[in-house]
């Protein structure tokens, strides 16, 4: 795969669609080879194909910096974690598992609750999608979700007075995530998993046909 010819949306998309449920890469394999690319044409695509390969590491990265940020801040930790959990729903892998396991405890306790948690069906023409499913959390749109963390935790960033300090957090775990993604040598390792992630997505489609 050329990542070159990706542009910043397909890589966003790819990210919000693609299993984050995979487990990070080694600290071994993480912090090794380290070169300076040698035109921008070779960094934009080492930063795009870094980006996609070690994305649970990076997301775990900025996470430990904000935790250091907020030891003294109960509040500011709590509000951390609903952020974390907002920019999660995202995907839709994550959101998919999530109303999943949700769904399967609450019917234990009680089946006609965990049938109004059902996503909507999605209306087919000719055996196939009318259109691209929406993403349901607990029967109700996944936006729904998001937007109530996210003024829940903006509302606990506020009390903690850790406004500043988030700023600070998130600014160096995003310099330190676009550092390492610029400088990492991408293996044949990536490169095979990005194959791998191809085949499947093509398979996923043929499947629906």
């Amino acid at each position: 795969m050329d990542w070159g010819n990706v542009t910043v949306e397909d890589l966003v998309d790819a990210l919000r669609e693609v299993d984050w449920s995979s487990p990070p890469r080694p600290p071994s394999e993480f912090f090794s080879r380290f070169t300076v690319p040698k035109s921008f044409a070779k960094w934009d695509s080492r930063l795009k194909c870094n980006l996609y390969y070690y994305r649970t590491n990076y997301f775990i990265m900025i996470v430990f910096i904000l935790g250091l940020g907020f030891l003294t801040r109960p509040l500011a930790i709590l509000a951390a974690i609903l952020t974390a959990l907002s920019v999660a729903f995202l995907n839709d892998s994550f959101a998919g598992s999530f109303n999943e396991k949700a769904t399967r405890t609450v019917r234990r306790f009680s089946p006609q609750l965990a049938a109004k948690m059902r996503p909507p069906l999605t209306p087919a023409i000719r055996g196939r999608p009318s259109a691209k499913r929406a993403i349901h959390v607990c029967g109700q749109p996944r936006w729904v979700f998001v937007l109530i963390f996210s003024l829940v935790s903006f509302a606990l960033w506020y009390i903690s007075c850790g406004l500043f300090t988030v700023s600070l957090a998130l600014l160096i775990g995003f310099l330190a995530t676009v550092v390492h993604a610029s400088l990492r040598t991408p293996n044949l390792k990536a490169r095979l998993n990005t194959f791998r992630e191809e085949f499947r997505q093509v398979w996923r489609n043929y499947s629906e046909i």
